[in-house]
């Protein structure tokens, strides 16, 4: 194996590993906002679960930019935002659409099935935010910049 493949390797783990700590760190702020806005401030479920996700994506997000990511394709923060939320949004379609699978036809507890969902859910997430946010520019798209 070529040195070039090594450190590619070694930095598609390195983002992965540094990936999977930010959307922990995104999920428990998801969670305990969650369980702030309807058990404290009573806030219906609906309304909670979205102040979460909300919180959630803005953590995962500013950790992606600051630490997890060394290369990003856009300059223009608003476009580069929009298409993280993008992803989120499709990896929440995905999610549904695996539970629905796993419990509404497999028959799985729904604690069971957010296991494997979870972990096809982040692979999606990293993937597609790795692949169309934070990678280097391919060589035609630095020559045309």
């Amino acid at each position: 194996m070529s040195t070039r493949r090594v450190f590619a390797a070694a930095r598609l783990l390195r983002d992965l590993i540094a990936y999977g700590l930010a959307s922990g760190a995104a999920l428990a702020l998801d969670y305990g906002l969650l369980l702030l806005c309807q058990k404290t401030l009573g806030l219906p479920y609906l309304v909670a679960a979205a102040i979460g996700f909300s919180g959630g994506l803005a953590l995962v997000y500013a950790l992606s930019v600051a630490i997890v990511f060394r290369d990003r394709r856009s300059v223009r923060p608003a476009s580069e935002f929009s298409v993280f939320f993008a992803i989120g949004l499709a990896g929440l379609l995905l999610t549904e659409a695996l539970m629905f699978i796993f419990v509404g036809r497999l028959g799985f507890d729904p604690a069971f099935a957010k296991i494997p969902t979870a972990g096809c859910v982040f692979l999606f997430n990293f993937t597609a935010r790795r692949a169309l946010l934070f990678s280097a520019p391919t060589s035609t798209a630095k020559a045309s910049a």
